[in-house]
């Protein structure tokens, strides 16, 4: 199992950032990996809205293809749930020692809300990732291309440690 420290840990930062405000006080919500889709030919997408919905579009020779933005982002955050999943201990202490709180207290804490991920990315799903943090990512070489149909094809993380398979 591969995994970015560093885009995980500012992954946390935002989860972290996102559940200081009451989860009943949700921002709109916001395409989380604005600027970092791009398309089969390397194109940076677009975002707009439709109505509510923020949407990725694709240019599919000429035609612009809406993808709704949360199909994309549920696909990125799965696919960084597995690569999680049975490395909470792992992660907890590396995010701990990055946060300079290598106590076992918040080694738990986050071990415990690394477990519980998935509610974590619903909060982040509302909210989004703060755009400075995005621009961070970006300049760091994360990016997700996705195909005209907003399949995701490949999520590129530079710096990635193998954590082994157990």
């Amino acid at each position: 199992m591969r995994v970015n420290l560093y885009n995980f840990y500012i992954i946390y930062l935002s989860l972290e950032y996102n559940s200081i405000g009451s989860s009943q006080n949700l921002m709109p919500k916001k395409p989380l990996f604005e600027g970092l889709v791009i398309d089969e030919q390397d194109r940076v997408v677009e975002v707009i809205y439709v109505g509510d919905e923020p949407c990725y579009v694709v240019d599919d020779i000429g035609f612009r293809r809406h993808i709704p933005a949360e199909q994309v982002d549920r696909q990125v955050l799965e696919s960084m749930s597995e690569m999680i999943e049975g490395h909470e201990e792992f992660l907890s202490e590396q995010t701990a020692k990055m946060l300079g709180q290598e106590d076992i207290f918040s080694q738990a804490m986050i071990s415990s809300q690394l477990k519980n991920i998935d509610k974590q990315f619903e909060n982040l799903i509302q909210t989004g990732i703060p755009e400075d943090t995005r621009t961070y990512m970006g300049m760091m070489g994360f990016y997700i291309r996705i195909n005209v149909h907003g399949d995701v094809v490949e999520i590129e993380q530079p710096g990635v440690i193998d954590l082994g398979e157990e």
